[in-house]
């Protein structure tokens, strides 16, 4: 069985990031659980779940409008990678033994190489929010 090659998982990649439109953001944000469980209980996925997480609040702030510094190609791309990890019948079917879900994380592994510098400036963004609520709250009860 082989293994796909980091050209086809860029391929994958980018034709399904193409297909991307603002209501497939909510179709990802619909099913978190499932895309998640499926990083969870896959051997070969489980290191991304973390990752996977930051992918899934990054969409959910640019949807709910909290977070728009990053361009619709970043967007797109993180969305399109969730959606492909749906797919039962993608370059290797997921009913395969192990290499089902290789390419899986080797879209994943595309995408995050291609929007590394968007999610870190988005995970910067997120954790100063998170201080700047704690911040608040202290604030609050002082």
């Amino acid at each position: 069985m082989k293994d796909i090659s980091p050209e086809e998982a860029n391929r994958a990649l980018n034709e399904q990031a193409e297909k991307v439109e603002q209501k497939d953001l909510e179709k990802v944000l619909a099913k978190e659980q499932k895309i998640e469980d499926k990083f969870r209980n896959n051997e070969s996925m489980s290191g991304y779940l973390a990752k996977a997480k930051s992918m899934f609040g990054l969409i959910r702030d640019y949807w709910n409008g909290n977070y728009r510094q990053v361009p619709w190609k970043t967007i797109a791309a993180v969305a399109g990678a969730l959606l492909y990890v749906l797919m039962p019948l993608d370059l290797i079917p997921d009913f395969i033994p192990l290499a089902g879900f290789l390419d899986d994380a080797s879209v994943i592994a595309a995408c995050l190489a291609l929007v590394s510098d968007d999610l870190v400036d988005y995970e910067k963004w997120k954790l100063q929010q998170d201080h700047d609520i704690t911040q608040s709250d202290k604030e609050t009860l002082s």
